[in-house]
């Protein structure tokens, strides 16, 4: 098995994204005989979860829900895959995604932009659609029960507007997905964790996002589930760095001297670099220079052009 067992029967499985191990999670939600699937990764995931859950003794036929934070395809490319192999899950998602599920072309489209087309095949396959009559729409305000356990759900923009955070209410736990940042495990210190903010293209919102972190924080969890990757506790603790660190990323994008372009991207990506680097200093993450850089190399560049999309926009607060 690939996973990590937090309790409650709430745990993570390593998807194995790009390769690398703990880069994003897929959660699971066991009650009973039956599960729900939080976030689903990309579709060369799909056999270690229907796996995971044949470990705990559910049956593809016994998961309830698969339960999308928000449709980017770390998150959301096996959703179509998961569905057909669950014939009787139910697939929630926010509203202003849900068409994204049931017809994935603009979505495929989206992800092609900014990886390329040969990288994003590669990385994610077929997007399987999913039928119209087997999604949920779950915005503000919304509930869901399986097995007796119930998941509500708020409306939480500032990473994407079609993301949702679902609060599991036996536990009050809660599945951020990526408003409450990225938190590897190399970080750790001292049995601390650490985060950073991702502020992937296209519609990262500051303000918006702010307000996400302030509403999850006034919820206090006492753990927070995070797609990249897994639980973090100490939540007041790394709600006040994430809060910090989204300030500095809109100071270095404010900063940016170039109005377009390569030059812009790469002014972005050294400035966020620098960034890191002083929290890695400030926070005395465990490992190296070179270390940190490798291991958010790719975040940061997908943050860099975030914050492009952000400045092409006008930055708007949100």
């Amino acid at each position: 098995m690939r996973g990590f067992d937090y309790g409650d029967g709430i745990s993570a499985i390593d998807a194995r994204y790009g390769g690398r191990e703990k880069r994003v999670a897929v959660h699971l939600i066991v009650e009973g005989a039956q599960a729900a699937i939080v976030d689903t990764a990309h579709n060369a995931a799909a056999p270690a979860v229907l796996a995971a859950l044949a470990e705990r003794g559910v049956a593809p036929e016994a998961v309830a829900l698969i339960v999308l934070t928000h449709v980017h395809l770390d998150h959301a490319g096996a959703a179509g895959t998961l569905m057909r192999a669950c014939p009787n899950a139910r697939l929630t998602v926010h509203p202003r995604g849900a068409r994204h599920m049931i017809d994935p072309g603009a979505l495929v489209a989206g992800t092609r932009a900014v990886y390329g087309a040969e990288a994003a095949q590669a990385m994610y396959g077929e997007i399987v659609p999913v039928a119209a009559d087997r999604v949920v729409e779950t915005g503000e305000g919304a509930t869901i029960a399986f097995a007796g356990r119930e998941l509500r759900f708020f409306d939480a923009p500032g990473h994407a507007r079609h993301h949702v955070c679902v609060r599991d209410m036996r536990t009050g736990h809660l599945f951020a997905g990526d408003n409450f940042g990225l938190s590897y495990r190399e970080t750790d210190r001292d049995g601390l964790a650490f985060v950073f903010p991702t502020t992937t293209p296209v519609q990262f919102e500051p303000g918006a996002l702010h307000a996400t972190i302030d509403r999850i924080l006034a919820l206090a969890p006492g753990a927070i589930y995070l797609a990249h990757f897994g639980q973090v506790r100490d939540v007041e603790r790394i709600g006040a760095d994430l809060h910090r660190l989204v300030d500095e990323h809109v100071r270095v994008a404010r900063a940016c001297p170039h109005a377009e372009g390569a030059p812009r991207q790469q002014w972005l990506r050294s400035g966020l670099f620098e960034v890191l680097l002083d929290e890695a200093a400030r926070q005395r993450w465990s490992g190296e220079r070179k270390s940190w850089l490798a291991l958010f190399g790719d975040d940061v560049q997908l943050n860099a052009a975030g914050l492009g999309a952000w400045i092409d926009r006008g930055m708007p607060e949100g």
